[in-house]
């Protein structure tokens, strides 16, 4: 005996299988730090002005966030990286972002460039600069990290901090 769906009932599962995959799609992307994106009347982007990079070795990371409580600084949540080699003093990052609306950008300086996060020599910061201490771990609050972006270009300055 063959089992028959109705054509509407296997179109509605296509439909719901394609939906899903759209979903997931703005998440994990690792682009690179093309400033054009940031010249006058491009956008949606966030220009990220990093200052305090300690050293010139291992890797910069910029990662942004939708700033909500399901998405900022989940694991896998992420919407945009940029990785780049450090370098010394103040270094600038464009990052796209899929639309006008509310994100928090998070900043890595992994030092020895290992992709482990050594947190008696990297260094941090995020968008609005909160202060990190030892009761929110690092992980403030996205309430306290987020900004507004339109359809332009929105700067921002983060201060790199190292223990």
């Amino acid at each position: 005996m063959k089992l028959r769906l109705p054509a509407t009932l296997l179109a509605a599962g296509v439909l719901a299988i394609g939906a899903a995959a759209t979903s997931a799609a703005p998440y994990r992307s690792t682009i690179s730090n093309d400033m054009g994106k940031c010249r006058s009347g491009a956008g949606p982007a966030v220009l990220v002005t990093v200052d305090g990079v300690k050293a010139a070795q291992g890797k910069v990371r910029v990662q942004s966030y939708n700033a909500t409580a399901a998405d900022w600084l989940k694991k896998g949540r992420w919407l945009n990286r940029i990785e780049a080699p450090a370098r010394a003093g103040t270094m600038t990052f464009c990052v796209p972002v899929p639309s006008a609306g509310s994100y928090g950008i998070a900043v890595r300086h992994d030092l020895d460039g290992d992709g482990k996060t050594d947190i008696s020599s990297d260094g941090g910061g995020m968008s609005n600069n909160p202060s990190i201490n030892i009761f929110n771990l690092g992980k403030p609050s996205y309430t306290k990290t987020a900004f507004e972006v339109g359809s332009g270009v929105k700067s921002i300055r983060i201060q790199m901090r190292y223990m």
